[in-house]
C-alpha cells in the first residue's frame, strides 16, 4: 500500500505541471492557427460580445440580460454563418497541423530549378504561377489543368510560362521533383483589401493560400518581382535569399536531406 500511496503522491505532485504545461500547448498551437488564418476578427467580436455581457451583469441591467439570454442562440448561429469563411480556415489549419512533430520530414530539394526559372522569366517580364503542394489535398484544382507528371526542370517551367502555350495563363503544381500538372485555375482571393495593383496571379496565389497549406511562387508579369502566398498572406517582391529561406523552411529542406530523387539533377555533368 505505501508504494501505490507514493506513486499517487507524485501524480499528485505533478498535476499542477502537467496541467498547465498542456492548457500552455493547447493555447500556443489556438494561437499560431488563428494567426496563419487571419482569423482574429473572429476573437475581436468574440470579446466584444462578452465585454456587453460582462457589463450588463456586473450593473445588472435586465433588459440587456434578457435580450442576451433570449437571443444567444440566434447570436451563434449568426456568428457561425458570418464568420463561416474564417472558421473554416480555422477548422482546415487544425486538421492539417501535425501536433506532435519534432522531426524533419525528408523532402526533395526542387526549389533551386524553380528559382532559376523564376528568374529567367522575371528578367523577360513573363508571369508564373508554381504551386508548392504540402498536406492539403487538391486533386480538384488539378484536375481543372492538364496532367503531365513530368521531371522537374527549370527548361521545363521557362517553356509553360515562357512562351504563349495553353499553360501559360494557369498555376503549375509542383511535388517531389514532379511537375504533377499545369494550365490549372486557382481559386481567387476573398480578402477585400488586396492592393489594386495586384493582378489575377497574385489574387490566385492569395486565394489558395486561404484554403489550403500550399506555398505559391508568383512572378509578375508587369514588374518582374517574385512574391509567395502562403498562410493566407502575400509577400510580395523578396529577394532570391529570402525565397530561398522561406521555402527550405516551409518544405523542410535542409542540408542533410536535400537531395534529388525521381528529378532531372540539372547541375549535374552530363558526358
Amino acid at each position: 500500500m505505501n508504494s501505490f500511496d507514493g506513486f499517487f503522491a507524485v501524480v499528485k505532485f505533478f498535476q499542477p505541471i502537467l496541467d498547465i504545461g498542456l492548457l500552455t500547448f493547447l493555447f500556443y498551437k489556438a494561437y499560431r492557427i488563428i494567426v496563419k488564418t487571419n482569423s482574429i476578427q473572429i476573437i475581436k467580436a468574440g470579446l466584444i460580445v462578452a465585454v456587453a455581457y460582462a457589463l450588463a451583469y456586473f450593473l445588472q441591467l435586465g433588459t440587456m440580460l434578457w435580450i442576451f439570454n433570449t437571443i444567444t442562440p440566434i447570436l451563434l448561429i449568426a456568428f457561425a454563418i458570418v464568420f463561416q469563411p474564417e472558421l473554416r480556415k480555422v477548422f482546415l489549419k487544425l486538421g492539417q497541423s501535425q501536433w506532435f512533430s519534432f522531426t524533419n520530414r525528408s523532402k526533395h530539394s526542387y526549389v533551386d530549378s524553380v528559382l532559376i526559372a523564376a528568374e529567367t522569366l522575371s528578367s523577360q517580364r513573363r508571369g508564373m504561377l508554381a504551386v508548392f503542394l504540402r498536406h492539403t489535398n487538391l486533386d480538384d484544382i488539378m484536375m481543372s489543368g492538364t496532367k503531365l507528371n513530368a521531371d522537374l526542370t527549370s527548361s521545363l517551367l521557362v517553356t509553360i510560362f515562357g512562351h504563349d502555350t495553353p499553360f501559360h495563363d494557369g498555376a503549375c503544381f509542383i511535388l517531389g521533383g514532379k511537375v504533377i500538372s499545369a494550365g490549372c485555375f486557382l481559386p481567387l482571393s476573398e480578402q477585400y483589401d488586396i492592393k489594386k495593383t495586384f493582378g489575377t496571379r497574385h489574387r490566385a496565389a492569395l486565394g489558395l493560400s486561404e484554403i489550403s497549406d500550399a506555398v505559391v511562387l508568383v512572378v509578375s508579369e508587369e514588374s518582374g518581382a517574385i512574391s509567395l502566398a502562403y498562410d493566407s498572406k502575400l509577400y510580395y517582391d523578396l529577394s532570391q535569399e529570402k525565397i530561398t529561406k522561406i521555402l527550405d523552411d516551409l518544405l523542410d529542406v535542409t542540408a542533410e536531406n536535400s537531395v534529388v530523387e525521381d528529378t532531372v539533377d540539372e547541375h549535374k555533368n552530363v558526358n
